[in-house]
């Protein structure tokens, strides 16, 4: 396939291409198909949807790139394009306050999650790594307080990764759990600033709570994000879903297939699933490989991880 842009802007394709002609290659990898550049022509070979898919692409970026293009536009752009536009949601796309004016569901499951969540006090997402469940669900948070819907947000996530007990990490609370929590943080600087944040944490608008710490509490008016959730046991889980008071909602969400429990011990999140998959009030939101929203090769990474789950499991 031949496609050439006109009129030709050479800045605009220098954008385009990026440098080193890394844009191309990012197209070239994700869609499997090569991209050859002659001035304002290119030719795109390959599979015949892939490369329709390439010239749109191409035509997107060329329009966008009256400015540099980063590395990440092209990225999310290559997830929105692979897209099979039959499998979107219905529905209003949720408008989030956040600093981040572009943040939108980028795949019809995350579009979907993000309703969830604004329709329902609790609400799962799960499913691999890189797919937005965590991003959008402190997004989700920081919209309910700039709302003023909630009184405060509140991060929790178990303590279990590394098998170490808080009591013999060094610090106070917050320090102690904080590698556990550098998720959130991040996603949090990532939509306040960094600033905002920690004026917020001043006024405990923003807390932070191992999940050990959460027995004997009632929490009313917040937003409580419970991460890493295939982490706790079931007694925990029912333990956390039972601290949800008036005005409150809380979105849990985990990866089944990373479970770091003690060998035998089952997954508080998997138990959930069974136990309350049918309850109403509560939603689901299963992610799936094709809904990562990072670098193209993470795709990859995790199709080839299922499929020998899928062979192994013959």
């Amino acid at each position: 396939m031949n496609i050439s842009f006109s009129p030709v802007d050479n800045a605009r394709l220098a954008n385009l291409c990026g440098v080193l002609d890394e844009n191309l290659r990012q197209i070239e990898t994700a869609l499997d198909i090569s991209i050859a550049r002659r001035g304002e022509k290119f030719t795109l070979k390959g599979k015949h949807q892939q490369t329709e898919i390439a010239a749109k692409l191409l035509q997107r970026f060329y329009d966008l790139a009256e400015n540099e293009l980063a590395i990440e536009d092209v990225q999310l752009g290559l997830v929105e394009a692979a897209l099979n536009p039959e499998e979107s949601t219905t529905g209003a796309m949720p408008v989030l306050m956040t600093r981040r004016t572009d943040l939108h569901g980028r795949t019809p499951r995350q579009t979907q999650y993000l309703q969830q969540i604004q329709g329902h006090d609790i609400t799962f997402g799960i499913g691999p790594a890189g797919t937005g469940k965590t991003y959008l669900a402190v997004a989700s948070a920081v919209d309910a307080l700039e709302r003023d819907l909630v009184k405060r947000i509140v991060l929790v996530r178990p303590a279990v990764e590394a098998g170490e007990k808080l009591g013999f990490l060094p610090g106070d609370l917050s320090q102690k759990v904080d590698p556990y929590l550098r998720p959130l943080y991040d996603a949090l600087y990532d939509l306040m600033g960094f600033e905002k944040v920690g004026k917020l944490f001043e006024r405990s608008a923003i807390e932070i709570a191992p999940l050990a710490y959460m027995r004997g509490r009632t929490l009313n008016h917040s937003f409580i994000i419970l991460d890493e959730a295939q982490n706790t046991t079931a007694e925990q889980m029912k333990m956390f879903l039972t601290r949800i008071g008036f005005g409150t909602k809380a979105v849990v969400t985990g990866d089944v297939t990373q479970v770091d429990l003690a060998r035998g011990q089952k997954s508080g999140l998997v138990d959930a699933q069974e136990v309350l998959e049918n309850v109403s009030g509560i939603a689901f939101t299963y992610f799936k490989s094709e809904d990562v929203v990072r670098h193209p090769l993470v795709q990859k990474i995790v199709n080839a991880y299922e499929r020998r789950s899928q062979e192994n499991a013959k």
